[in-house]
């Protein structure tokens, strides 16, 4: 009882309730009720955050609606949890798509029907930067870089992006859910959950790719991260905390670690002593390791074929994998074939590659060729579902059911993906490279 008054006062949905939302003019019993007036307060603990929104009464009954995107936000305990949103259809057949926290893809494309009510579901993850012990007592924090505070995550929200053709939204109902199978996602800034536009990486666009309400992955991954880096900034101790059996952590480095020097620094070394120290730790969790090698550069030679830019690393990933009997992914190899099948020229699509001024605040060129946009994050996503289903890794049975088929070798065209830009956007690219 003392808890639950404890996470009242601090506006907190506890974790045993499910709570429901209804967006409109009317009071719908057991509903929170949510106008284009809602604004998101501490003391409220729900509402919109710097979105244009109004309210609308076809057919006499309201709704809310927006400029796309905008965003809903709920205060909530840490854990994942079951949501679902119902979207209202207009005249026209229309598309939506829902972004949680840092951008982080939940949805496919959605169609909405004209005229109807259509419902989505999907499991978020949600976390703060404390770290817990088995009492749940606060006993350390993460050392979270000073651009991280105005991520929309480590703060105790769920925000929600609603993206699209003027996305209409009736309900939306929060549910906690405590027996999802927590994927957890350790690397650098080819995995983070990258917070503008038009940088992307894989870890933000997988989570469309499981079951809802059978997994919830957690991107515990940051740019400009080597993998002692992230286990001395004590993000690999949060997930260690957080971890429950059967939970999984793919393991994704290599672009900063080639980058440092020293003494017994070293992919055969150093590296490799990292990679081992983390399996071992995982598994005394009853956790599940997979090792990830790293995702190629875009580096071709002159006969269209991608030079090799990581060194010893992949190799040494490989190396530990088979010693330890530990699941891999070798996205170095897959990403390889990838990039070759779209060649040097329509690879660029791929990447962060955008003339000066395609961006407010973009005075100069973007020539990145190791950070993804949108529809490359998007393409190496399916690299790695495509690896959890060639080497049958038990992840495979939580993946949605009939995902279409995937090649590598003959990968998917820009237009593919329907992706509504999000309004937060940056010029700066991420740290590593």
């Amino acid at each position: 009882m003392l808890l639950h008054a404890t996470l009242l006062l601090a506006g907190l949905i506890p974790p045993s309730d499910t709570t429901k939302f209804y967006f409109g003019g009317e009071n719908v019993r057991g509903c929170k009720q949510v106008t284009a007036n809602t604004v998101y307060t501490d003391s409220l603990g729900f509402g919109f955050e710097g979105s244009a929104v109004r309210d609308i009464r076809p057919k006499g009954r309201s709704l809310v609606i927006g400029e796309s995107p905008y965003f809903f936000s709920v205060k909530v305990p840490e854990g994942n949890y079951d949501v679902t949103v119902g979207l209202v259809g207009q005249r026209a057949p229309s598309h939506v798509a829902i972004r949680a926290e840092n951008r982080r893809n939940m949805t496919d494309k959605i169609d909405v029907r004209p005229e109807g009510l259509t419902s989505v579901q999907f499991t978020v993850h949600v976390r703060d930067t404390f770290i817990r012990n088995a009492a749940n007592a606060v006993v350390d924090r993460v050392r979270i870089k000073p651009r991280e505070r105005n991520y929309a995550q480590w703060d105790n929200r769920l925000t929600l992006e609603f993206a699209g053709d003027t996305p209409a939204i009736r309900t939306v109902t929060i549910k906690p859910n405590a027996t999802a199978v927590t994927v957890f996602l350790a690397g650098n800034s080819t995995v983070v959950d990258q917070d503008k536009e038009p940088w992307a990486s894989w870890g933000q666009m997988i989570p469309a790719f499981f079951q809802p309400g059978k997994v919830a992955v957690a991107n515990y991954a940051e740019s400009g991260e080597s993998l002692s880096s992230w286990i001395h900034a004590k993000r690999f101790e949060k997930v260690l905390s957080l971890m429950k059996p059967g939970d999984y952590l793919l393991v994704e480095f290599g672009h900063n670690d080639q980058k440092q020097k020293g003494e017994g620094i070293g992919a055969f070394t150093s590296y490799s002593k990292d990679l081992r120290y983390v399996i071992d730790e995982v598994r005394k969790k009853n956790g599940i390791p997979v090792l990830v090698t790293s995702v190629q550069r875009r580096s071709f030679d002159s006969t269209g074929h991608i030079q090799h830019t990581l060194g010893d690393y992949p190799a040494a990933v490989r190396a530990v994998a088979k010693e330890k009997g530990t699941a891999l992914i070798d996205l170095n190899k897959v990403t390889k074939v990838m990039y070759e099948a779209w060649g040097e020229e329509k690879s660029i699509k791929a990447f962060v590659h955008y003339p000066a001024n395609t961006f407010p605040g973009q005075t100069t060129e973007l020539r990145d060729n190791t950070h993804f946009n949108n529809f490359g994050a998007w393409e190496v996503a399916k690299c790695v579902v495509k690896e959890i289903q060639e080497n049958n890794i038990p992840l495979v049975k939580l993946l949605r059911k009939n995902l279409p088929a995937f090649d590598p070798a003959h990968p998917d065209s820009p237009e593919m993906l329907y992706w509504p830009m999000s309004r937060l956007r940056a010029s700066a690219k991420p740290d590593g490279n």
